[in-house]
């Protein structure tokens, strides 16, 4: 079995990068392509070839090299090993998007260590975008980072807006709110905000990173979705939570912030 102390984590986030390297190379080559493979899985989500193809890689290169670690994937489920540190992937966050030539999906990978997200890589190879972030103690490779269009890579860090007027909120699917009864209390917390969009699934989270919006929330969200959002946002200075405070492996709500505005944000959903 591995423990946390086998491997540091300046070499888990150089590992997690490998990874999001190969997930790049097999979405990219799949992306519009005209044969594309389409099913629908029984909670009615799609699914691609392409799914299934990269985290098929990533199960393979994570039993190879890190042999006593755990795995939870979105499409194949858990594969058994040291429940200290589990790799928590989405082989593609916005699968709809990748179905239908929409540019806006990524590979999510997530080490949690002794149940905490740690050390986690956001990657976005049709946008030309790369988000990643590790604890302090990963030396020069600590706190959260992104590499641009023309391959320079910058630390990232949140706004620091402080009242709701100035805010931007980004929130998920109406629907999913209208479900969950939750639908006037998003119109009203909105009247109270700058503006709101909807940018949907991962860009949301690395956005709020970038200081280019200051509240996510939304609603119908396993732990593959969430997992490595969360050492980005926290590392670029956020806070992290479900709608109702507490962030667990079983939360299907999520509210991030840039930290000034949780506690506003968590009273406005209480």
């Amino acid at each position: 079995m591995t423990n946390a102390a086998d491997f540091t984590h300046a070499a888990d986030l150089e590992f997690a990068l490998q990874l999001a390297d190969v997930a790049d190379q097999i979405s990219l080559e799949r992306f519009t392509a005209q044969d594309l493979k389409v099913e629908t899985k029984p909670d009615r989500s799609p699914v691609t070839d392409a799914d299934r193809s990269v985290e098929q890689a990533l199960k393979g290169m994570i039993a190879e090299h890190r042999p006593g670690d755990a795995l939870i994937g979105e499409e194949f489920g858990s594969a058994s090993g040291d429940n200290n540190r589990t790799w928590i992937i989405d082989p593609i966050d916005g699968t709809a998007n990748f179905m239908r030539g929409v540019p806006v999906w990524a590979s999510l990978i997530c080490l949690a260590i002794d149940g905490k997200p740690t050390v986690s890589v956001v990657s976005a190879p049709a946008m030309g975008r790369r988000w990643w972030a590790s604890p302090a103690s990963a030396g020069a490779h600590g706190g959260a980072f992104t590499s641009d269009l023309d391959g320079s890579v910058r630390h990232i860090h949140v706004s620091g807006i402080s009242d709701l007027e100035h805010a931007s909120l980004s929130y998920n699917n109406l629907q999913l709110w209208d479900q969950a009864g939750k639908a006037e209390q998003l119109l009203e917390f909105s009247r109270k905000l700058w503006r709101t969009r909807a940018y949907g699934d991962f860009w949301s989270y690395m956005l709020l990173a970038e200081g280019a919006l200051e509240i996510v929330a939304e609603h119908d969200l396993k732990i593959y979705d969430i997992a490595a959002l969360v050492p980005i946002v926290e590392q670029a200075g956020g806070r992290f939570s479900a709608l109702d405070g507490e962030l667990t492996a079983e939360t299907s709500s999520v509210l991030a912030t840039n930290g000034k505005l949780h506690k506003a944000s968590l009273d406005a959903f209480a």
